[in-house]
């Protein structure tokens, strides 16, 4: 069988895309610069593909920000106020991801959210007036420069359906006043990759996966009926992932595509569509039964018998062995861990390694199973111990383990007098600038250069100036920085029994910012005190309330690679109990505030609402309320969430009983305020006045504007004044002028009031 990859990861192996990013936009190497580490990234990952005999290699995946984005710039579609600044279109393109400040203007980044159910984020496109016009350039020469290379690839694109489904709508079009010129400019498209010499092209359409009405239903039709039409001589194959499309199945495999992908991992109603419908004929199912998502090596055995079910209903020689998505979401290869035993690694397949497992598949497929037996013998025994403590704190978990009494109102009133803090308090998300100074000496102690009392007296040099800046700006509640932290999840799971952890196995999050989710290998406790010296030390240095900052159990479930033997629930609920045991330390050691950050809450959630609470809600949010319950009605409790849509899951939100919650909204023009007052929130909330993923400098009436328009529909006395998020990837300057802007603000409405 002829095997298929969705995408490629396409930031480097180490890094190299976002190194050579952030030279560019600080001026320190040219446009072509940049544009020769892309080239060498491309290459890279073509001829992996191609060594490993991938039937189908996709060009156009790569991107040097996010492919939304340049699906705006495919459809023509750059907003009006970016096209103004008269920038390159290079520097166009940045400013629509970064947002721009200079001798050409000040414009804000278009909304950024979440991709679906993963930790990748998508720059939101924006709609105005205008006319849709294909401009294929950078798609054609992505082709031509694979071909010059000997590289037959697939022109790959996200469709017209997903992209105006996502799209926020700022003009008087709506989408259906799209339709037309978005299906035309899609026969451009073919019209040109076909006179490149492609002979196939992929376009995404992972909405397919959303629950999808008759309007809905619908458009998608009208859309391809128009596109299909035209099409000519190229061969089309429509590609979903993340789930199934049991909404549109009939009708996608009614319309007359060459190829269809299916999802074979998340779409859990997959072959049963495929078993009560049938699959058209001479159409090419591009089956996902790869995870693309996942780290954890494939058991042969389980795919082939999956094969042996799919060919019952589709001829095998029209099937294609592939990816369930872009392996954009998982690291580039387990070669570059030099740590990690033989008997760790054995057991992950990263982005190359899922490469072999394709090729291998198909082998067995054919009858060769040297690989099949070898793979049989790394599933032959059980590859977790489990551990007898926390397995017996789990059984013992009582209903009252999860409600933290007293109620809400009770507690609020406790805690206005407890803190006595003026109306609009202002308080930053948690993290400050980290320095190249800060890293350094992070990773001088790790390596073992500096002792732990050189690397302890700077971190606490660096606290104790972080708590003077905040008190000199004027901050209300303080916050430590966290300089001692990599990543809000390694950190914790550096601190927790049950992990392991990778050198080299990044992964992009959003434009030039990666992480390194940790591994859970086995049953998850907590070993030591995680952030309590630290944070003790911080509220040594003021009178000042400092808040103890923690990350959720679910986010941290969420920003790790998890298990595949138990479930997500029994998962989150061992790091909830490990999590509670770090609030109630912060608690008996003088922290009165604790911040317990769920910024990854949404990204789990089930794509369709039908299964949102049964199959996440009902014990994602229990899981929260579990770390906190046990805390005094004095100390109040915060949590943080980002780059989601909310509104719709608003009330469990609120259902997670925090004290405090702090949203991001400023990308999203304060959209979330109309929900929060629809639902009558009860929470106090601080929904983000500026976005800190962009190095512009909010003036202070941008923010009193944005605090004018929030107490129009949150009562004052909930009203919190605070960033978007964290201030971690921002720098010294831009972070103080923005934060005096920001108490400015404040205090100059409340001097109103």
């Amino acid at each position: 069988m002829k095997t298929s990859v969705i995408g490629f990861p396409r930031v480097g192996k180490d890094r190299e895309l976002k190194f050579a990013s952030e030279k560019y936009f600080a001026g320190e190497i040219s446009a072509q610069e940049l544009e020769q580490t892309a080239k060498e990234l491309r290459s890279y990952g073509w001829k992996k593909q191609k060594d490993n005999g991938i039937g189908f290699i996709p060009s156009g995946d790569f991107s040097f920000y996010d492919n939304m984005l340049d699906t705006t710039i495919l459809l023509g579609a750059t907003p009006k106020r970016y096209r103004d600044l008269g920038l390159s279109a290079l520097d166009t393109y940045f400013a629509m991801a970064r947002g721009y400040q200079g001798n050409a203007g000040d414009v804000k980044a278009l909304a950024m959210k979440k991709w679906f159910n993963t930790n990748y984020h998508y720059m939101v496109p924006e709609l105005e007036d205008i006319t849709l016009k294909a401009d294929t350039s950078t798609l054609i020469s992505a082709y031509k420069e694979a071909k010059s290379q000997g590289i037959q690839t697939v022109p790959a694109v996200i469709g017209p359906y997903t992209f105006l489904k996502l799209a926020r709508y700022v003009g008087n079009k709506t989408r259906p006043d799209f339709a037309k010129e978005a299906a035309n400019a899609y026969i451009q498209v073919i019209k040109d990759v076909t006179a490149a010499g492609a002979t196939w092209i992929s376009i995404a359409e992972p909405a397919l996966v959303l629950d999808m009405s008759d309007d809905d239903l619908d458009f998608f039709n009208s859309l391809y009926r128009s596109i299909l039409a035209l099409k000519g001589s190229l061969k089309v194959n429509i590609q979903t992932y993340f789930g199934d499309i049991r909404d549109s199945y009939k009708l996608v495999a009614s319309l007359g595509f060459d190829g269809i992908g299916l999802d074979f991992i998340e779409g859990r109603k997959t072959l049963e569509l495929l078993e009560a419908n049938g699959f058209p004929k001479n159409t090419i199912l591009f089956a996902g039964i790869v995870n693309g998502k996942y780290i954890w090596k494939s058991d042969y055995q389980k795919k082939r018998d999956l094969i042996e079910q799919i060919k019952k209903h589709v001829n095998a020689d029209n099937i294609v062995i592939s990816t369930s998505c872009s392996l954009l979401h998982v690291p580039y290869t387990t070669a570059s861990e030099t740590k990690l035993s033989q008997d760790i690694l054995k057991h992950f397949a990263f982005a190359e390694e899922k490469l072999v497992e394709l090729n291998e598949l198909s082998q067995i497929t054919e009858g060769n199973n040297a690989a099949l037996d070898e793979n049989k013998a790394l599933f032959a025994t059980e590859r977790v111990q489990k551990n007898k403590s926390v397995q017996e704190k789990l059984a013992a978990l009582k209903d009252s383990d999860f409600t933290r009494l007293p109620a809400f109102a009770e507690r609020e009133e406790i805690q206005k007098k407890t803190f006595n803090l003026p109306l609009l308090p202002t308080t930053t998300i948690g993290s400050f600038p980290q320095t190249k100074e800060v890293r350094a000496t992070r990773s001088s102690f790790k390596k073992g250069k500096i002792t732990k009392d050189e690397y302890v007296s700077f971190m606490r040099n660096k606290i104790a100036e972080c708590i003077k800046l905040q008190e000199e700006i004027g901050l209300d509640v303080l916050v430590h920085g966290e300089f001692e932290r990599n990543d809000m999840v390694e950190y914790f799971g550096d601190h927790l029994d049950g992990y392991v952890f990778t050198e080299k196995a990044w992964v992009q999050s959003y434009g030039t910012r990666c992480v390194k989710p940790p591994i859970v290998w086995g049953d998850v406790s907590r070993r030591e005190a995680i952030t309590v010296e630290w944070s003790k030390y911080a509220q040594s240095c003021t009178k000042q309330f400092v808040k103890g900052m923690l990350t959720g159990p679910v986010t941290i479930l969420n920003w790790s690679f998890p298990r595949e033997d138990i479930s997500l629930k029994e998962q989150t609920n061992q790091i909830a109990l490990a999590i509670r045991e770090e609030v109630l330390d912060l608690e008996a050691n003088g922290i009165h505030i604790i911040q317990i950050d769920e910024a990854a809450l949404r990204e789990k959630l089930p794509l369709r609402k039908q299964d949102w609470h049964s199959e996440y809600l009902d014990w994602a949010i229990p899981a929260f309320r579990l770390v906190h319950s046990g805390v005094k009605p004095e100390t109040q409790i915060h949590t943080h969430m980002c780059y989601s849509e909310f509104n719709d899951i608003i009330r469990d939100i609120d259902d997670m009983d925090a004290d405090v919650i702090t949203f991001e909204a400023s990308r999203s023009d304060l959209k979330i305020l109309d929900a929060l007052q629809e639902a009558k929130f009860r929470t106090e909330v601080g929904p983000g006045v500026y976005d800190i993923h962009s190095p512009r400098v909010p003036s202070v009436q941008e923010i009193k504007d944005a605090l004018g328009k929030m107490l129009k529909k949150v009562e004052l006395k909930k009203l919190w004044v605070n960033p978007d998020c964290g201030l971690k990837t921002r720098g010294d300057t831009e972070t103080k002028a923005s934060l005096i802007n920001l108490v400015t603000a404040a205090k100059d409405i409340r001097s109103t009031l």
